[in-house]
Formats: structure tokens, sequence, C-alpha cells
């Protein structure tokens, strides 16, 4: 069983490799000892896609519900878990620091903290204080008896608005501010990557799995991206064949979904106790 000094480190290390890697992510457990499976280096949370597994939004679960997940997930596998931790649950930069301490004392090596403010009318923090809550963010961080990985993420492509000159422009700040990698979800133009990844000198997270993904992990890495992350995207594919499925009995009143169903054996071992 690997120690949280030996986990934070490796998941440190992952981000400074020649090539980018891929960091899955994960809704609950299962799909947690999945993806462990499956070979992948570290895990992420996804709040999306465990929000969805409740029957709700996303941003309505509330940081108890999202740590609790984090720390089911954390139990699962012996790999690095990285959380979603939307914004910190809190506007204040006291309420971003003390999610950080909460997740590391549940055992995440790192965690993600947005800049948006989830009003529709006014939907990003300025960034003078969205700065001041990334920096308490980072100093609990490394306050921490294990590297604690802090991402920082500038959500303006998620909100509505896609103006990359003011997203690089709050990483920046944010670099400043200490955190670890930097993350501007919703980028899907080469140029705009790259720009993003030759203006700041941390290690950039892209987020792939939206619609229509354009990129590989080979184009990403010669682009200078150091972390892939999917998001909600596995989730949502897995609901999404719950979806085909479900209207293939009412409408045609047929079972071929079955066929592509993960055989009940292959989950019975996969899912034996450690």
């Amino acid at each position: 069983m690997a120690t949280l000094q030996e986990k934070g480190a490796a998941f440190r290390a992952l981000h400074h490799r020649s090539d980018a890697f891929i960091l899955a992510n994960a809704w609950d457990a299962g799909s947690t000892r999945i993806l462990t499976a499956a070979g992948f280096a570290a895990i992420a949370t996804t709040s999306a896609g465990y929000a969805f597994s409740l029957g709700r939004q996303d941003n309505t679960v509330g940081r108890a519900g999202i740590l609790q997940n984090a720390a089911d997930i954390v139990a699962a596998t012996d790999l690095p878990v990285s959380a979603d931790l939307e914004n910190g649950f809190g506007h204040s930069a006291n309420a971003a620091a003390e999610t950080i301490r909460q997740a590391a004392a549940i055992g995440l090596v790192g965690g993600s903290i947005e800049d948006s403010t989830y009003d529709k009318t006014d939907p990003l923090y300025g960034i003078e204080h969205a700065a001041d809550r990334i920096r308490a963010a980072v100093e609990t961080a490394r306050a921490q008896p294990f590297p604690f990985v802090l991402t920082a993420r500038a959500e303006n492509f998620l909100v509505g608005r896609p103006n990359l000159a003011d997203a690089i422009k709050r990483l920046q700040a944010y670099q400043d501010a200490g955190a670890d990698v930097l993350y501007a979800p919703g980028l899907t133009r080469e140029e705009d990557i790259r720009t993003l990844v030759q203006s700041v000198d941390r290690p950039v997270n892209v987020v792939m799995g939206l619609m229509n993904s354009p990129f590989d992990a080979k184009t990403l890495s010669r682009i200078g991206v150091k972390r892939i992350s999917v998001g909600s995207a596995l989730a949502r594919l897995a609901y999404g064949a719950l979806q085909d499925a479900a209207r293939e009995m009412m409408d045609r009143g047929t079972f071929r979904y079955a066929d592509r169903a993960a055989p009940y054996a292959a989950l019975s071992t996969l899912f034996a106790p450690h």
C-alpha cells in the first residue's frame, strides 16, 4: 500500500514527464476500480459525474458530499487521486483553504479550485480575489506533510466568457499565487492551447472528451500539454449507453444492448475484495 508521501510524489512527477499523461476521471468506487485495472497512473474525481449519479445537477452536492465521494474513490485504489473541488465551496479565500485542508485529510494528493462564482449575472471572481483564493489554497496545500498538487482553473470558456486573453491573464495570476497546474477547460482550438502553454511556465491541463474532441494524446504532448483529463465524459458515456438501452427496449422491445454489456463474471472478478 503506497503512502501519501509516495502517492503525492508520484502524482507531482507525472506532470514533469516529457509526454502528457491521461488523468482518468472516475465518479464512484466501481468506475475507479475499472480505471485502475485499465492501467492509468492516477485518478481524478468528477463533480458532475458524481452529481449525475445522484440524479442531481453539477455544483449542487456541496463540500461534504463531494469529499465523501472522493474518500470512497481514494479507498478503492492505491493510485494517486486528485479531486474536482469546484470553487472551493465558498466565496472566501478561507473557504478554499479549508476545502484543501479537508481534501488532504481524506487522502487526496491533488485538487482543483475554480474561479467560477456560480452566479449567472457575474460568473467569474475578479482576478485579484480569485488569485487570493488560490494563494490561500496553495498555502494550505504546502502545509501538508506530503506533496499536494494544487490546480487552478480559469472558467471563462465554460461560463459564457470565452476570452482567451483574460483566461491567460487569470492563469498567470494563479501561477504567481503558487498554483502547481493551470487549467482553462473548454479550449478546442490548437492555436488557443498552444498560446496558453507558451504563456505560462507551469504544467497545463487540457480536458478532452467534449463533443468532437479533435486531438489525441500525441498531438497534445507535441503542443506542450502535460496533463489530459476527461471531466464527466466517462460518466456521460455510461449514462448515454443506459439511455440507448432504454430507448431500444421501449421503441423496439429488443435487448441487443446486452451484447455490449460488461460480462457479469468479469465484473465480479474485478470487484472481488482486495
